[in-house]
């Protein structure tokens, strides 16, 4: 189809509304015609803009003013919320004093920012989401090979312990073999022996027969009577056959004993995309810690320590009380918890609350503008350490009743996320010891738990896959066993954990590779760590009462 001769295809002019479109006012936004162009600029206004057709529409559309409805408005009143105004509005005295700006120019700003997303989101988070998808895509296709490796390793261990069960089983009917050929040498020896005896009786019996027939003195008179040697009987012999007593089969640990399947593993992390440049600034160790500031806090024993914001940390100890603190060691707040005990451990939310653990009513509580709210309720549980994670989930270490292995529990909000409890092969990550275990989230995700009762490190990745275990690092002047309490990271993925009775605090990379000690400041039971937003350490003196702030990096 011709595209001049197409009612489809061609422009016309909005004059004349027959000929063939051929320029445009950019001011006004009509289609002109060669021959209608006269008569649009013929009206004596100084505003029209003709230009080419296909040039159309490079000059921006102001929107009317509403106060002076002949003329636009080109410019923007930054005291009045950005609204539009004309030169006239500008004169007024409603906008006497106030800041304007040149709607062209926010246009143009505006512009380049659309521009900008418009790149953005073709070139980086559109591709994103392609390779998220293409991921999901592979586990989907993956599922069904992932899931008979599951099946055939547990078909290699019910093979293993046919095999077991079988050599079991030999090995008894070889005992019953031997047990059989020792009964019957038993039973053939005593039948042996009296199968001699009668030959004696036998031969006894036929002597006395010669001597009934004989007349003859002597055999008669000499005979010696035999009764009373036959007369004394074999001991009865009674052997009882051997039985098989089978144990009864306890089902439960059967179970337990053939291996344990890890539940399901559902976790999530908040996937944000940088589009800015991350901040690759390093901070590096001191060579010398410098001991900033000492709180007195009171308590006879200090437990753990949280940073709340600026130089204000919580902290808790020996009563019930819960106490904020700035680094000048004055009381800021205080929070009452209406157990008749202690917390377990004491967390700062992403909203700034404080949430603490109740080992006697066995909840998770947070405290909003002094009140307190129940969060989480556990039935069968003891909540120990609490870590608020990176993208506001809750992890929780707790051991369960009648239950030996502690495990770590994320929660969003009440609702339980995921469970880590055990490694690949089934095994405890975590000591039996009904102990507390002190957690902390590394930068990379990573789960850290100072596990005293192991005396470990123990770290796993955000799906709860073992990383790496840290059981302390050699010296000739640390005495005592490695017992680490408190845990926590700094802005470089480090972690710093508390070793109590050496007095002093162990500096890791994220790989478990030991740094440094931190054992000067004249640290005396170190317990509780945090760090603050500029990666000062916080550390509570446990037996002292005391929390210090001590700067360790450049």
């Amino acid at each position: 189809m011709d595209p001049h001769s197409s009612a489809q295809d061609v422009h016309r002019c909005d004059l004349c509304e027959t000929a063939i479109v051929h320029s445009y006012c950019d001011f006004c936004h009509v289609n002109l015609c060669k021959l209608c162009i006269a008569d649009h600029i013929s009206d004596g206004y100084d505003k029209h803009k003709i230009v080419p057709f296909q040039e159309r529409r490079s000059t921006l559309i102001y929107p009317k003013c509403a106060t002076h409805p002949h003329k636009n408005c080109d410019l923007q009143c930054k005291n009045c919320n950005d609204i539009f105004v004309c030169s006239s509005c500008t004169a007024s005295e409603t906008h006497k004093g106030h800041i304007f700006v040149d709607v062209s120019e926010v246009y143009t700003t505006k512009k380049n920012a659309i521009a900008d997303e418009a790149n953005k989101l073709e070139n980086l988070i559109s591709p994103t989401y392609d390779e998220i998808a293409l991921d999901m895509e592979n586990q989907l296709a993956n599922l069904d090979g992932g899931y008979e490796k599951l099946t055939t390793a547990m078909s290699k261990q019910g093979e293993q312990w046919h095999r077991e069960i079988d050599i079991i089983i030999n090995k008894k009917k070889t005992e019953i073999s031997e047990i059989k050929v020792k009964h019957r040498d038993l039973l053939q020896k005593q039948l042996d022996e009296i199968k001699q005896i009668r030959a004696l009786i036998n031969q006894t019996l036929l002597a006395i027969e010669e001597i009934k027939k004989s007349t003859e003195v002597s055999p008669t008179i000499e005979y010696s009577s035999k009764i009373r040697e036959f007369s004394k009987l074999p001991p009865k012999l009674k052997i009882t056959l051997p039985t098989f007593i089978p144990k009864p089969l306890d089902h439960k640990k059967l179970n337990r004993l053939f291996g344990q399947i890890t539940p399901l593993s559902t976790a999530t992390k908040e996937n944000v995309l940088s589009l800015n440049k991350p901040n690759t600034s390093v901070r590096e160790l001191l060579d010398e810690p410098e001991l900033v500031a000492t709180i007195q806090t009171g308590y006879e024993y200090v437990g753990n320590v949280t940073y709340l914001n600026e130089d204000c940390v919580w902290t808790f100890g020996s009563t019930k009380d819960i106490k904020c603190f700035n680094t000048k060691g004055e009381l800021l707040h205080t929070v009452s918890n209406k157990s008749k005990q202690r917390p377990n451990d004491i967390a700062v939310d992403s909203d700034g609350n404080l949430l603490f653990s109740d080992g006697t009513s066995r909840t998770v509580n947070k405290v909003n503008n002094g009140q307190r709210e129940e969060l989480i309720r556990l039935r069968g549980s003891t909540p120990c350490d609490l870590c608020v994670t990176s993208n506001g989930d809750l992890l929780v270490t707790m051991f369960s009743d009648g239950e030996t292995q502690s495990k770590v529990v994320c929660y969003s909000g009440s609702t339980e996320k995921q469970t880590i409890q055990f490694d690949d092969e089934g095994k405890p990550l975590y000591s039996e010891i009904k102990d507390f275990k002190y957690i902390t989230e590394n930068r990379n995700y990573d789960i850290c738990v100072a596990d005293c009762g192991a005396c470990a490190v123990v770290v796993v990745n955000q799906d709860g896959k073992l990383r790496w275990r840290y059981i302390g690092h050699p010296s000739v002047t640390k005495k005592k066993p490695f017992k680490p309490v408190g845990i926590t990271t700094d802005s470089q993925s480090r972690i710093l954990t508390a070793d109590c009775y050496n007095h002093c605090i162990h500096i890791l990379d994220q790989d478990g590779q030991f740094l440094r000690y931190i054992d000067n400041c004249d640290l005396k039971y170190p317990y509780g760590l945090c760090v603050d937003n500029n990666d000062n350490l916080f550390v509570s003196e446990h037996i002292k009462g005391n929390v210090k702030k001590i700067k360790f990096l450049r």
